[in-house]
């Protein structure tokens, strides 16, 4: 049966208070892989409880409503539903710890066709509680594998906004490459997503993986330390924007080898790409960079 788009596009999502610790903090940056060498002050800076600060990217897990298109009223094809794209645009620097409500809404629907599966554009403002101040932007596009086809039976598709830049075909301006832990998606998962593919390898093989798999936001997350580390000077207050394109899985423990083109004006491109496998995994990156 069709998904029903206006009742997706109108969907009551409930406001997600979230209250988060500095533990909750450095777990996070502890999942990205921070903290490799005890020495690294710039690390320690967000794996320590003493001047702690905030990744940037920790704002992709605050507010989160769930896996909400579980739900058997969405009348979403759930088992189908794969992470497209993510975005995250900083407005404010995020606090080591805090409040905050999460509000997030469906944007765009855009039917490719029976069998061709469906497009769904989300956001979530993350407002700070107690002073009201938005902190972040999280935007994500959800390939409905199994939605496709919804536009026939009179229902509106909404227009395909516009599709994320390629990388420049060059060489790159900037390169860093960041091991990622064997054990890295078992404390990953702690910052809110348990889905047994990460962790179980009965569940990892039924899904077609030889193991299981890394989070695709903390593949996301790595890049963003990449981005930090490379063209921030570690500082968390530069990165103003960040987004790219899933492509493929990574595996825990592999090498992340981040690429990175200055397209001026504060703007960057990049791409990440598994070493071992020689293999790009996160395609058509963008960030935007404060001097």
């Amino acid at each position: 049966m069709p998904i029903d788009a206006a009742k997706l596009k109108t969907w009551p999502f409930q406001p997600i208070v979230h209250t988060y610790s500095a533990r909750d903090t450095i777990l996070y940056a502890l999942g990205l892989g921070l903290g490799h060498d005890p020495m690294d002050r710039a690390q320690l800076r967000f794996v320590y409880e003493d001047g702690l600060q905030a990744l940037p990217t920790l704002g992709v897990v605050l507010g989160y409503p769930g896996f909400w298109a579980k739900d058997p009223a969405t009348g979403i094809d759930w088992v189908k539903l794969l992470h497209g794209e993510q975005s995250l645009e900083l407005l404010a620097p995020l606090p080591a710890e805090g409040t905050v409500v999460g509000t997030t809404r469906v944007t765009a629907l855009v039917d490719k066709g029976a069998g061709k599966g469906a497009l769904m554009y989300s956001e979530r403002d993350i407002h700070d509680q107690a002073s009201g101040q938005l902190l972040a932007v999280s935007r994500s596009v959800s390939f409905m594998r199994g939605d496709g086809g919804f536009s026939a039976t009179g229902q509106i598709s909404d227009p395909s906004p516009p599709p994320r830049e390629a990388v420049p075909e060059r060489a790159p301006d900037a390169v860093c490459e960041l091991k990622t832990r064997p054990e890295a998606a078992l404390i990953y998962r702690l910052s809110g997503d348990y889905n047994p593919v990460h962790v179980d390898p009965a569940v990892a093989q039924a899904a077609g993986f030889q193991r299981p798999i890394l989070h695709g936001l903390c593949s996301f997350g790595v890049s963003g330390v990449a981005l930090l580390k490379t063209l921030c000077g570690w500082d968390p207050a530069r990165l103003k924007e960040i987004g790219c394109r899933f492509s493929s899985p990574v595996y825990p423990g592999e090498t992340l080898r981040v690429e990175m083109w200055s397209l001026g004006g504060g703007r960057h491109a990049f791409r990440t790409r598994v070493v071992e496998r020689d293999i790009v995994v996160l395609s058509h990156g963008s960030a935007r960079i404060a001097d």
